[in-house]
């Protein structure tokens, strides 16, 4: 709500009004995103996206593979994949948390950089068809 509308609706109802912590940053949320050792490419751009998108709305991302059956013996596979991600979101984040291994799972925490330092590498591309969609909708 604008401050000069609180100040209205405070001042009709005979009440007064307490502004607190008007600067304070919402907090940051913590969203998860989950690999297999053999994931498609399409697959995992399309979960790198996402994540991207998340931390640049300042939101924190854990990266979770999941190993399954024989996926354990190859361990160094997933340490592969997890250190591609940290690498191809880097531009965007910082690790918070360094990849762990935790039973059948590597974890690893991400943060996102500042505002102005966040530079997008995979976001998908607008078609022509969909710039016009998007034209027709805001026109009245």
């Amino acid at each position: 709500m604008r401050l000069t509308d609180a100040l209205r609706k405070a001042q009709t109802l005979g009440q007064d009004l307490v502004e607190i912590a008007p600067t304070a940053p919402s907090g940051s949320k913590l969203k998860e995103i989950k690999f297999r050792v053999n994931i498609d490419e399409h697959d995992y751009l399309t979960k790198v996206r996402h994540a991207e998108e998340f931390l640049d709305r300042g939101n924190k991302v854990r990266v979770q593979l999941q190993f399954r059956g024989r996926e354990m013996a190859h361990q160094e596979l997933g340490t592969h994949l997890v250190e591609k991600v940290r690498d191809d979101l880097s531009s965007m984040s910082q690790v918070e948390t360094d990849p762990k291994i935790a039973g059948r799972n590597i974890t690893m925490t991400l943060a996102p950089l500042p505002a102005n330092r966040r530079k997008r590498k995979f976001t998908a591309p607008r078609t022509d068809e969909e710039s016009e969609e998007a034209a027709a909708l805001t026109e009245p």
